[in-house]
């Protein structure tokens, strides 16, 4: 199964995009990173490489941010860890991480997945 983390500057905004995944897809492997290590608000390298560490499978991880410095911050992650399945995507964080978590729970690649959460780019809400 694809892995899916949100990062966000607000614990907040990341918990809630979280939980509200949880209700549309219960059982996929999704895990937030928001806010500072001291809890402010910001981004936090520690918390972003443990809840990719958290998801990770030889399935793959996409990361969905917020906004300015999470780009940075998951980027540098990501190079760090050094894993080839993990990709950071440009898509808005809710819905395209309810998108992903009902791609990936039912089983699909990571590509699959990833088309899923862009599309919510486009995706009009009414």
């Amino acid at each position: 199964m694809v892995g899916i983390v949100i990062v966000s500057h607000s614990l907040k905004l990341a918990e809630g995009v979280l939980d509200a995944t949880k209700v549309m897809a219960d059982g996929c492997l999704i895990a937030s990173a928001g806010g500072t290590d001291d809890g402010g608000y910001g981004t936090s390298y520690e918390k972003i490489k443990n809840a990719i560490i958290k998801v990770y499978s030889n399935d793959g991880v996409i990361v969905l941010v917020d906004m300015g410095s999470a780009v940075m911050t998951a980027e540098m992650v990501i190079e760090d860890l050094g894993y080839d399945n993990v990709c950071l995507l440009d898509c808005p964080i809710a819905e395209g991480a309810i998108a992903a978590s009902l791609s990936s729970l039912c089983g699909d690649d990571i590509e699959t997945v990833k088309n899923e959460a862009l599309s919510a780019k486009t995706e009009s809400k009414w």
